[in-house]
């Protein structure tokens, strides 16, 4: 299994490594999201403007800590979903974070909660951004 990322021009003009997915809203519809790929992050964590759109109301609330320091976030339970190299829908069900607030977050967090279940490959040199499971595999060699 193999999904595909990119490096994305994000608004400050940083390029980034993210993947494209989608998070089920309250209606059933599917809102499209970018994810970045964050390999320090702990959870996955949906920016305020996600949450927003996606209208689901919070299971409780809890206080997650970062670079940035302290923020108010919210716990939601949803799917997020990410499509495979073959085209096919992988879903991802469980109880994710939100920061409700649109200033606190730019865009959402891909955390290890989902990216820990593969090989993930941030390399910038390579332009590639990928998350690897079975049958996929990498080597690594010296040439």
């Amino acid at each position: 299994m193999r999904f595909d990322g990119e490096w994305y021009p994000c608004d400050d003009g940083v390029v980034r490594p993210v993947v494209r997915g989608e998070v089920l809203a309250f209606d059933g519809e599917w809102v499209p999201a970018f994810f970045l790929v964050d390999t320090g992050a702990d959870r996955t964590v949906l920016s305020g403007a996600v949450f927003a759109l996606i209208g689901l109301s919070p299971i409780s609330t809890q206080t997650l800590g970062g670079v940035g320091g302290l923020a108010e976030a919210v716990v939601i339970d949803t799917q997020i979903r990410l499509t495979r190299e073959t085209g096919g829908k992988v879903l991802f069900h469980g109880q994710f974070s939100a920061l409700p607030a649109l200033e606190a977050l730019d865009i959402s967090v891909l955390g290890r909660d989902v990216t820990g279940l593969f090989a993930a490959i941030v390399d910038h040199a390579g332009d590639l951004v990928c998350l690897l499971g079975p049958p996929h595999r990498y080597d690594i060699r010296h040439e």
